[in-house]
């Protein structure tokens, strides 16, 4: 039961009956009578909420910065209409709107209503419950009931990055040959033969193919296909700090971004976490690698796998590495390295480019992955991509004050650990990628396509 705005009304005029009358007890207990016995008429007519059916349509799919429309059918079999209020409660970061709506059900029928979902979040969002007052005739009074109606839907990452896919698709025709200015590619699997011209490799030169022509032949080559990427994110504590400003906001991050005037006396609040651009950068580099003829898995580990998606085709890849990306969050442990390689070992038994998205922090990788590196690096080739923070550059160039001087000390302290850290890869014959937030995606594309113009994979 719930009483309404306007039973609070009588009741004050109640108190004015009680005031102005010559025997204010007996006008007291006759007031009180008098509304309790309205609201338990109010009550005995209002409509129930208890046989009321719920049926839900609309969309479960959603990309991160889009809407999604939900649908909501309330059927009233009772013998009495329902008229009131119904409250779709889904968590904050579904943005739903509206949350409450107006109902009124008549006896037998059914009635549609509309959610829209503005989701802040990746995941799965599900309906926690609905709730329904319907109110009494005199308005002054409602029953009120409680309802499980599930639905979830899930919001998958953006792919923003998919910008940069055309410029980087032309570049893999380049390597391929299919492109009008024939840029050779410098692949090992053999393509054609061809007259040499002036510039070209002498080691090229098939010398049997030019003793049978009396002229000149060299082997063209073309970019190895059919071959095995994987990609490793790593969710431990390292991928959890936001860096960036946010394209889309994300729940706990102002609506601009986080900007110096996201507010009056706001403190700037970075975008999204190295997870978020991580994965973003995964996306394009597995379609990327797709069109070029590889195959793509996906490995995400913290102390234990969290996502594992092997054997898609090209058509069903990204598909299935949003759906498997989607429910991820990052893991406020620290990553087990050890048991990360020993993942990929077993999951990888030939040669392959193992691409590992982490943090080039210098403390959790010199106690994490550096003493497994070898065991790694000997059977495969490894490229670590790492998002770098913008905000550490601007800190290293700010000398203003006592204060910015202290800040500048510690982010160029931090500047020089993850160059330390970065040759220690590369002694280790890794490729190391690091890059702001903006230009990590299409920064792990180029060294894609450089191994592969190197014939390295």
């Amino acid at each position: 039961m719930a009483l309404t705005g306007r039973a609070a009304l009588v009741a004050a005029l109640g108190v004015v009956v009680v005031l102005v009358a010559p025997r204010p007890g007996s006008a007291l207990a006759g007031v009180c009578l008098v509304l309790a016995a309205a609201i338990l008429v109010d009550l005995a007519l209002a409509g129930s909420v208890r046989p009321l059916r719920f049926h839900r349509s609309g969309e479960t799919l959603v990309r991160l910065g889009q809407r999604a429309t939900v649908e909501l059918v309330v059927e009233n079999p009772g013998s009495r209409r329902v008229r009131g209020v119904l409250r779709d409660a889904w968590p904050p970061s579904a943005g739903a709107s509206p949350r409450v709506m107006r109902l009124d059900v008549p006896p037998g029928e059914r009635r549609r209503l509309t959610v829209t979902l503005t989701p802040t979040r990746r995941g799965d969002r599900e309906s926690v419950a609905v709730t329904v007052r319907s109110v009494g005739p005199l308005g002054l009074a409602a029953r009120q009931g409680r309802h499980r109606s599930p639905w979830a839907v899930r919001v998958l990452p953006p792919f923003l990055s998919r910008k940069h896919l055309p410029a980087r698709l032309a570049r893999l025709r380049e390597l391929e040959g299919r492109h009008p200015a024939l840029v050779r590619g410098q692949g090992t699997e053999f393509d054609s033969l061809r007259e040499y011209v002036v510039g070209d490799d002498v080691r090229s030169i098939d010398w049997r193919a030019t003793a049978r022509r009396h002229d000149v032949v060299v082997r063209t080559w073309r970019p190895e296909r059919d071959r095995r990427v994987l990609i490793v994110l790593d969710t431990g504590r390292t991928s959890a700090g936001r860096v960036g400003e946010a394209p889309i906001p994300l729940a706990g991050a102002p609506a601009d971004g986080g900007g110096p005037g996201s507010g009056r006396g706001a403190r700037p609040v970075p975008g999204w976490p190295r997870l978020d651009w991580s994965m973003d950068a995964a996306l394009l580099l597995s379609a990327l690698a797709a069109r070029a003829g590889d195959r793509v898995d996906f490995l995400a580990h913290d102390r234990a796998v969290r996502a594992w998606v092997s054997g898609a085709s090209r058509t069903e890849l990204l598909s299935s590495l949003v759906n498997a990306m989607a429910p991820i969050e990052a893991e406020l442990v620290e990553a087990d390295s050890r048991g990360m390689v020993s993942a990929i070992l077993a999951r990888a038994k030939r040669r392959c480019l193992v691409v590992l998205l982490t943090d080039l922090n210098a403390a959790a990788l010199d106690e994490g992955l550096m003493p497994v590196l070898p065991q790694l690096s000997s059977r495969h080739l490894v490229l670590v991509a790492a998002v770098s923070d913008p905000r550490v550059a601007d800190m290293a160039a700010r000398k203003g004050t006592a204060e910015e001087v202290y800040d500048a000390a510690a982010a160029e302290r931090t500047r020089l650990d993850r160059r330390r850290i970065t040759a220690r890869l590369r002694r280790h014959g890794v490729e190391v990628v690091d890059a702001p937030p903006d230009d990590i995606a299409p920064a792990l594309a180029d060294a894609y396509l450089a191994l592969k113009a190197a014939g390295r994979l």
